[in-house]
C-alpha cells in the first residue's frame, strides 16, 4: 500500500481533508509527530493496510468523512527500541559510539560536512527522515549544519552542564549532534544544527 506523508507541527496549522478538531483529538499534542494518512474514496479496514512499518502505530480505527475513508498512524516518541545488543549488531562500531554512547566525530571528516545533494537526511540508525537537504547550510563549522529538521523528528534535551542543547532522533532515541541559536546565520530559524555525518544517511531525490 502507498501512503501520502504529511509532517504537521501542528494539527491545526496545515490543511488537510480530515477536520482539525478530529486530527486534534487523535495526535498527542507533544511531542509533535510524523503522521501518515491514507486517503481511499472506497471503504477500507484496518487489516487491509496492515501490517505497517515497524516504527509506526494505528491511531484509531478509520474515520469516515463524505466520500473517503482516513486511516491515520504516527511514530512516536522512542517507537524505535532496541537492546544494546541489538543496537551493536546493527551498526557500525563508529555509529555505535556516536549514535548510542553519544560520541562525536572529528571536524571536518564527515562524509556530509561539504556534501549538498538533493534529497532527504534520514536516522543512520532507524532510518526515520530527519532533515531535508534545502536546510543544509555550510555553517565553516567541520560538521554538517542544518537550520531546522522536519517537524517532529528531532528531540532536544539540555546537556546535564546545561551549557549546549543536545539534539537526538525522537523514533530512536539515536544522537544526531547538538543545536546552537543565534550565532548571526542567515537562515530562516538563526539556527545550527551540527549534525554527526555518521549519525544520518542521505537518501537522493526531490524533498
Amino acid at each position: 500500500m502507498r501512503f501520502r506523508q504529511l509532517l504537521l507541527r501542528n494539527p491545526a496549522t496545515r490543511p488537510h481533508p480530515c477536520p482539525n478538531s478530529l486530527l486534534q483529538s487523535l495526535i498527542p499534542q507533544s511531542p509533535p509527530s510524523r503522521i501518515l494518512v491514507q486517503v481511499r474514496h472506497q471503504p477500507l479496514r484496518i487489516s487491509s493496510i496492515n501490517p505497517l512499518p515497524s516504527r509506526f502505530k494505528t491511531l484509531s480505527t478509520p474515520i469516515t468523512l463524505p466520500g473517503r475513508r482516513i486511516v491515520v498512524a504516527m511514530a512516536s516518541s522512542g517507537s524505535v527500541q532496541k537492546s544494546e545488543e541489538e543496537w551493536r549488531a546493527i551498526l557500525s562500531t563508529e555509529q555505535f559510539r556516536i549514535l548510542r554512547q553519544k560520541g562525536t566525530e572529528y571536524p571536518g571528516t564527515g562524509e556530509y560536512d561539504k556534501f549538498f545533494g538533493e534529497g532527504i537526511y534520514e536516522c543512520a540508525g532507524c532510518g526515520t527522515p530527519l532533515y531535508k537537504s534545502t536546510t543544509k547550510f555550510n555553517s565553516g563549522c567541520g560538521w554538517p549544519a542544518f537550520f531546522e529538521g522536519l517537524p517532529g523528528a528531532i528531540t532536544r534535551t539540555p546537556d546535564p552542564d546545561g551549557r549546549r542543547i543536545e539534539i537526538t532522533c525522537t523514533a530512536c532515541g539515536g544522537h544526531l549532534g547538538h543545536v546552537f541559536k543565534g550565532e548571526g546565520f542567515k537562515t530562516p530559524t538563526d539556527e545550527r544544527h551540527c549534525v554527526n555525518s555518521i549519525s544520518i544517511k542521505f537518501k537522493a531525490g526531490s524533498d
